[in-house]
């Protein structure tokens, strides 16, 4: 065998959640690429069937089920499906997710969203993790993928309490499936992304500067590009990777290494659409708040440049 040979997926499905659109159209084309046939399944038929005719040209068998996974008996029906036309599954990625742009804070965060959040981002991973991880250790081998996030690893700025919750349980379950199955050939790792440009999270990255903003926080200095998940996902589901399990992969471009490495002042990205006034007084950052934010790219005025007078 081959360096590259170990990347290959010939002869493996993997089956991906949340692969109508987004990250999940992008590694469904990825997985097909890689030689794996594949099991696919999101909410939305039209758009999936649309994502499974791109991946049968490129010679992928797929099958298709719609269901929502948060609904233990659509995880069930796709499992069972995906088992019953291909024989195995090999490969899980845990991929569907919904997040919640209104940038409220936590004290008026309402219940039924972060039930719904948590639902989806979490329980139902664990519903997939279950269902296709039973199968696995009857089998003795296979690999599982959580997209979890940058998010995951610690506390933030950005006012999402519901999806900081929920991927930082999916990251620690991700721990623990890991130890739990690894005597039994099972692997199950994580890909925590920085912030991609998705169709989920498009409007607000574009609007108000948000993607500068992220940006500034970024060692980088600017988003990841969605290809640049290609290799770390390859590695993960491959036998490239065949004695690493309960790992966290972080592709965030340094972000949780420089943590605190933000230069803007925190909430501004949410000033123009305040659905509720903040309880107290807020900490109203190191600098004024520039009237644009190309000033911001060079870091914080009086600090990192003098401004000109």
């Amino acid at each position: 065998m081959t360096i590259t040979d170990q990347f290959k997926l010939d002869g493996k499905t993997a089956l991906v959640t949340g692969a109508s659109y987004g990250l999940g159209e992008h590694f469904a084309h990825v997985l097909a690429d890689a030689g794996a046939d594949l099991v696919l399944t999101a909410r939305s038929t039209d758009l999936l069937e649309g994502v499974a005719e791109a991946c049968r040209a490129k010679g992928a068998k797929v099958t298709t089920v719609t269901g929502d996974v948060s609904v233990e008996e659509d995880v069930k029906r796709t499992v069972a499906a995906g088992i019953a036309d291909h024989g195995k599954i090999d490969v899980l990625i845990n991929n569907a997710g919904i997040s919640d742009v209104r940038g409220l804070d936590a004290e008026s965060y309402d219940t039924e969203t972060f039930r719904r959040i948590i639902d989806v981002d979490l329980i139902g991973a664990f519903l997939y993790a279950r269902e296709v991880g039973r199968h696995m250790l009857t089998q003795g081998k296979g690999s599982i993928i959580n997209i979890a996030s940058i998010i995951a690893s610690g506390g933030n700025e950005l006012n999402v309490i519901a999806y900081s919750a929920a991927k930082g349980g999916l990251r620690n379950m991700t721990l623990q499936l890991g130890c739990e199955w690894a005597d039994r050939g099972v692997r199950v790792n994580a890909i925590s992304p920085g912030f991609v440009v998705t169709e989920m999270i498009r409007a607000a990255i574009e609007a108000g500067g948000v993607g500068d903003y992220i940006a500034s926080r970024t060692p980088m200095r600017r988003l990841c590009d969605i290809n640049e998940l290609t290799g770390p996902l390859l590695f993960l589901a491959s036998d490239a990777s065949s004695y690493v399990t309960g790992l966290d992969l972080l592709v965030d471009g340094g972000t949780n290494a420089g943590n605190g490495y933000y230069q803007i002042q925190p909430g501004h990205h949410f000033s123009s659409q305040v659905l509720a006034p903040a309880v107290g007084t807020k900490y109203p950052g190191v600098a004024p708040m520039p009237e644009s934010m190309e000033v911001w790219k060079m870091g914080i005025p009086g600090i990192h440049f003098q401004p000109e007078s």
